[in-house]
């Protein structure tokens, strides 16, 4: 047990530094310098007080110095990495290809964050992924250069079709530009036959909880509700199942005449 102890250690302090780029990247603030301070009275957090998870349990979820309440973003986030990573590296072993699929789970996790805080989707995640997506399948990944630029292609191009034709259609923008470039960094990483079913559940998600939210009167038909982290649910499923669900789906649609 004692390399999944260290790997969600590791976890929640990578988990740590996500927390940083979800608050600096829409900011546009370097996520190196200054170090970790209260966003109220801007006070350095001291090390003893930035031990993830913990530091927020002992603190009872306020800043030291200024006693104003820390978001219980900081710790879900830290906890996710730290889970998400355990999941990974159980499913796949401590091999390069888990260590690659960790960090397209990081970036997720920051694009889901900024989405949700800022209806928004850094370019200095997404672009940069694109390269190393497709690098990574050129020389680690088992889906091979091809099949992660069909996969740049078909994800990023869907969602460009949807975003072209939806003024057309709904009489309004219907998807962003950094939804777009989610799915090409995600297509490059997982390949054109998952990338294709992660916008499928990552709509279909969407789709359910607005619909619920609606019918709940939490939201109006005309209010906006991030994309983002519905797409990143589905490419993180279709990373874990994807050859289950196609499988299964596949046998849905297979029936006896």
């Amino acid at each position: 047990m004692f390399p999944y102890v260290m790997l969600l250690l590791f976890g929640a302090v990578i988990g740590s530094f996500l927390n940083v780029c979800i608050y600096r990247l829409p900011r546009e603030e370097s996520v190196a310098w200054p170090a970790s301070h209260c966003p109220a009275c801007r006070q350095r957090v001291a090390v003893y007080d930035n031990i993830p998870i913990l530091s927020y349990l002992m603190l009872r979820g306020r800043c030291r110095s200024c006693h104003v309440p820390i978001s219980i973003q900081y710790p879900l986030v830290e906890a996710a990495n730290a889970l998400g990573y355990l999941l990974l590296f159980w499913m796949f072993g401590f091999t390069a290809e888990a260590w690659v699929y960790a960090g397209l789970l990081s970036a997720l996790i920051v694009i889901t964050g900024t989405d949700l805080s800022h209806t928004m989707i850094p370019d200095a995640v997404t672009l940069p992924g694109i390269v190393v997506g497709v690098v990574c399948a050129a020389v680690i990944l088992p889906i091979g250069v091809t099949d992660s630029l069909l996969g740049v292609v078909v994800g990023g191009g869907i969602l460009w079709f949807l975003a072209w034709i939806s003024p057309y259609v709904f009489g309004k923008e219907g998807m962003g530009g950094g939804d777009i470039k989610l799915m090409a960094m995600v297509g490059a990483f997982l390949g054109w036959k998952p990338v294709l079913l992660a916008i499928m559940i990552g709509s279909f998600l969407g789709s359910c909880i607005g619909v619920g939210l609606m019918a709940a009167g939490i939201i109006r038909r005309d209010h906006y509700i991030p994309f983002g982290p519905f797409l990143a649910v589905g490419s993180l499923l279709s990373l874990l199942f994807h050859q289950p669900l196609l499988d299964w789906y596949w046998s849905l649609i297979d029936l006896p005449q």
